[in-house]
């Protein structure tokens, strides 16, 4: 599968948290062995619960599937760039790769802001694919925004 693929079934899971009120990010976990373990999309508004980003949502369901908490080998596909907080679960879950969309001018902790996953004083660096569908993720986000302005 793709990193385009699987960005588009991110998309997906991204729409489905406008049905809740929510910033619409969605998330995939995908194994070595290219089967999606893990789905996440924004729960905060839903659940009322200030953790529920795509990544943390897919990372969890991806740790409960494979038994572990460690996820090595494994790629996370997020149609927004990490916030810190996801980007700190990202490596301690030992994440392989992240891929993701558009970039986050306002909360990106990777690149945009800082680089929390390429920081040479942590012990696990993921391989880093940014840009992948970007603008059909930033539509997305633009067009949500605007309703709320």
């Amino acid at each position: 599968m793709t990193h385009e693929y699987l960005m588009q079934e991110a998309l997906l899971l991204a729409r489905l948290a406008l049905d809740d009120g929510d910033v619409p990010v969605g998330a995939v976990v995908v194994d070595p062995d290219g089967a999606v373990i893990g789905r996440g999309r924004n729960t905060r508004e839903r659940d009322g619960d200030p953790t529920g980003h795509a990544e943390i949502v897919a990372i969890r369901e991806a740790a409960l599937v494979r038994g572990e908490w460690r996820l090595e080998g494994c790629t996370l596909v997020v149609t927004l760039e990490p916030c810190t907080m996801c980007a700190g679960a990202i490596v301690a879950s030992r994440i392989e790769r992240l891929v993701f969309g558009a970039f986050d001018d306002k909360a990106g902790a990777v690149g945009s802001l800082w680089d929390v996953v390429r920081d040479r004083r942590l012990n696990h660096r993921p391989e880093v694919v940014s840009g992948v569908l970007a603008d059909e993720s930033a539509s997305l986000l633009r067009d949500f925004f605007a309703g709320h302005r």
